[in-house]
C-alpha cells in the first residue's frame, strides 16, 4: 500500500477515535462501532478526494502557462466541490 494512503488512513482513524470520545451517555456508547465506522469513512474520503484535488495545485509550482494554471486550480476546486469537500 502507498505510503500516503497509510497516513490517511491513520488521519482518519484520529478522527473517528475523536469522535468516538465525544459520546458521553451509555446509549451513545451502545452505538460507538458505528459511529467510529461512520466517521472514519467519511474522513478517508474526504482526505482522499482533497489529497487528489490538492495534487492538481501542486501544478501550479511549475512553470507553466497562466491558462494551464488557471485550468489546474478551476479543476481542483471542482474536484471539491463535486465531493462536497471544499476547503
Amino acid at each position: 500500500m502507498n505510503e500516503r494512503i497509510k497516513q490517511l488512513i491513520e488521519q482518519a482513524e484520529e478522527y473517528a477515535f475523536d469522535e468516538l470520545n465525544k459520546l458521553q451517555n451509555p446509549v451513545e456508547m451502545s452505538i460507538s462501532k458505528r459511529v467510529f465506522e461512520q466517521s472514519f469513512r467519511e474522513k478517508f474520503a474526504e482526505l482522499i478526494v482533497k489529497e487528489c484535488a490538492n495534487h492538481c495545485d501542486l501544478l501550479l509550482d511549475h512553470k507553466i502557462s497562466s491558462e494551464w494554471a488557471r485550468g489546474t486550480h478551476d479543476c481542483s476546486k471542482a474536484i471539491k466541490k463535486h465531493f462536497g469537500v471544499e476547503e
